[in-house]
């Protein structure tokens, strides 16, 4: 028995057009609001989620490794293999620093797809340090950073165009329909 699909006429239209699979390229610090958002986007383009929390601490836990870079490259091979088979991704990382949103954008070219940066922060400081101090870690084992370590944290400036969603005073639902909107607004001008 075959399945039947329903699209909306706006998504499908989107897809025929770019014919070729979308890299949802998530980058923040943490408790931005990236991963609520990446997972909501995930869902909306029926796209693999790659999280580097996920990935690393699975390093961790089954390798006993103090992992470096090692996630993000693990990952880079994951999205080529399901963005070979025509899957969209959405990578979920901090991605703090030019050569790994590079490494991203390449993963993208290099296997004949879309890629969409998409930069999500917290514009103010008090909220973002009572998420970072409430928050609980929805990976198994993952120590979640405290509020000095997101002040320290090296994160460049950024060089390349990019999607800006800041959640600041805003809920899930309206920072999650802005992306929606900037992203169609996007596609549109691919």
């Amino acid at each position: 028995m075959s399945r039947l699909v329903c699209f909306t006429t706006e998504k499908l239209l989107q897809q025929m057009k770019l014919l070729k699979p979308i890299l949802f390229i998530f980058s923040g610090l943490p408790a931005s609001g990236k991963s609520t958002l990446a997972k909501l986007i995930a869902k909306e383009y029926n796209a693999i989620y790659l999280r580097i929390d996920t990935v690393e601490q699975g390093l961790r836990d089954l390798c006993n490794w103090e992992v470096q870079g090692e996630g993000y490259e693990l990952s880079y091979r994951i999205a080529s293999d399901n963005l070979r088979l025509g899957q969209n991704v959405v990578s979920d990382s901090c991605n703090p620093v030019n050569f790994t949103r590079q490494e991203w954008e390449n993963v993208a070219k290099e296997n004949g797809s879309a890629f969409i940066n998409i930069e999500v922060l917290c514009s103010n400081k008090e909220e973002h340090r009572k998420r970072i101090e409430t928050r609980k870690s929805d990976v198994k084992g993952l120590k979640l950073p405290d509020w000095e370590d997101v002040e320290n944290r090296e994160y460049h400036l950024w060089e390349s165009e990019r999607i800006i969603i800041d959640t600041a005073n805003k809920s899930i639902e309206e920072s999650f329909e802005e992306l929606q909107e900037k992203i169609k607004q996007y596609l549109e001008t691919c």
